[in-house]
């Protein structure tokens, strides 16, 4: 059988790092065997998936260098390769389910459940459906479903024993069937969960090894069952060990810049960030450090994935990256590399008309553009000294600013203007006084290019590192504060 590897990601929001991981190894065992790798869309929750955010994470696995074989864009034998596009195979199978018996019809309300769940936590029981519609006889179902009655369908799952889940690199892990709720396959609205979806898309996509990461671990059993209920051979599993910050907690964009197009726009070599993912979780046989994606695939064996817990550290990504300048490029590949990230004449024909009307001579424009191409602006704590606004208004400003940015997905000037004039209305703040640590936080100074053209040009990565970086140097919240100010900012209802 020809091997087959995927990565599946959701089109919700930038591009993640855990993301281009996780498809790097997925892409190398598949070229190691002589195999296919497959990019596959899961796009079925509608409400927060977009085509911009689906484009953006094929530009950036192209920019670092994987490519797939199959795909939204390329085709192939098995598609479609958007889930959005699939919902009839999802229903057809989530009949079959509900034909033999493997899965039911449930009615409850989201009331009962809360009350149902909250009871349970309260006897220090593990949360789960209870079962009450298992014992619904099929004139019952009918009946509800003739009056129209919402209703979700789950899989049956078993209340005793234990679920052996076989995993490449750990070997066999135990896990009790009580741990298991009793998954929702099919929503009311038809849509499919991820669990039912994943198992019926890699079955008939052909995937013969399911590399993700390891905090799907415990949905494996879940899974494990509907291949049996399907009758399925289960592809072979591998676990992937997470990502994590120098803290050792789960790699997050609130601690830690994860977006591919941020190390992009940084001016990072992909050659060097896609080398530097390799090594978090694999070594060469020779334990060379710097290596190439070709050179990877060579000698690529799980046997060399490490199961420690591999911390994304940016000053040694930025040693690597320095070898890579170094070593593999000459002047005229230097020139090239430099001009193609940030100095070339597309780049400069978005900055002249923020510029012109305001420079005599030429040598005014560096100084006024130098923000876009330097990364992190050099800032300290009274940089943010206003006269309106104090420190701790000042901080939310850039914290709700951040948390409105995370949850928008038109990455235009005026959009961004119409948003946070917004925010700053429902505030209750002139939008000088609100604009004026933003203008800090993203420029390096009190006053520069119009702040939401700016914002554009520089892109949803680059602007939210920013306002996270002016955050960490004025020290931030408390996880306590924190906590206190999402339901503020929950009250403000500015999450478009």
């Amino acid at each position: 059988m020809k091997v087959k590897t995927r990565v599946a990601p959701s089109p919700t929001g930038d591009p993640h790092l855990g993301t281009a991981y996780v498809a790097l190894f997925g892409l190398c065992y598949a070229r190691h065997q002589g195999g296919d790798f497959i990019l596959r869309i899961e796009d079925t929750d509608a409400a927060r998936s977009s085509k911009e955010s689906e484009q953006k994470i094929m530009a950036s696995l192209r920019w670092l260098g994987i490519d797939w074989d199959e795909g939204p864009d390329v085709g192939g034998p098995n598609g479609p390769y958007r889930q959005s596009e699939r919902l009839e195979i999802y229903s057809k199978y989530t009949q079959q389910l509900l034909d033999a018996g493997h899965a039911f019809r449930c009615f409850c309300t989201p009331d009962r459940l809360q009350e149902m769940r909250a009871e349970q936590m309260r006897r220090g029981e593990t949360p789960r459906y209870d079962g009450r519609c298992l014992e619904l006889v099929p004139d019952e179902v009918r009946s509800r479903d003739a009056e129209g009655v919402a209703s979700v369908v789950r899989m049956i799952v078993p209340t005793e024993g234990s679920c052996t889940v076989r995993d490449e690199l750990r070997g066999d892990i135990e896990i009790d069937w009580q741990q298991i709720d009793m998954q929702v396959l099919m929503k009311a609205d038809g849509t499919p969960t991820y669990h039912l979806a994943v198992v019926v898309d890699d079955h008939l996509m052909e995937v013969t090894h399911i590399i993700r990461g390891e905090e799907w671990i415990n949905s494996a059993p879940k899974h494990l069952l509907l291949y049996q209920y399907f009758g399925w051979h289960i592809p072979r599993l591998i676990h992937m060990p997470l990502l994590r910050n120098p803290d050792k907690s789960k790699l997050s964009k609130r601690k830690h810049p994860t977006s591919i197009g941020f190390y992009e726009r940084m001016g990072f070599l992909p050659e060097a960030v896609l080398n530097y993912l390799g090594m978090l979780g694999w070594s060469m046989p020779d334990g060379e450090e710097k290596f190439s994606l070709a050179e990877m695939i060579e000698h690529f064996d799980i046997n060399r994935i490490s199961l420690g817990a591999p911390v994304f550290d940016v000053a040694k990504l930025r040693w690597l990256n320095g070898r890579w300048l170094r070593e593999n490029l000459d002047s005229t590949q230097f020139a090239d590399r430099i001009s193609q990230w940030a100095y070339n004449r597309e780049n400069l024909e978005k900055l002249i008309p923020l510029l012109q009307d305001r420079v005599e001579v030429f040598s005014d424009v560096a100084p006024m553009i130098a923000f876009f191409v330097e990364g992190m602006p050099v800032i300290q704590k009274e940089s943010f000294d206003f006269k309106n606004t104090d420190q701790m208004q000042v901080k939310k400003i850039l914290l709700f600013s951040l948390w409105c940015l995370e949850g928008h997905g038109q990455w235009q000037g005026e959009a961004l203007k119409q948003l946070l004039n917004s925010l700053a209305g429902t505030m209750g703040l002139k939008i000088r006084d609100f604009l004026a640590p933003l203008f800090v936080a993203i420029s390096g100074k009190p006053v520069s290019t119009p702040l939401f053209d700016s914002m554009a040009i520089l892109g949803s990565d680059m602007t939210r590192a920013r306002l996270r970086q002016a955050l960490e140097i004025l020290g931030g919240f408390s996880g306590k504060q924190q906590k206190k100010l999402e339901q503020e900012f929950k009250q403000l209802g500015t999450l478009s």
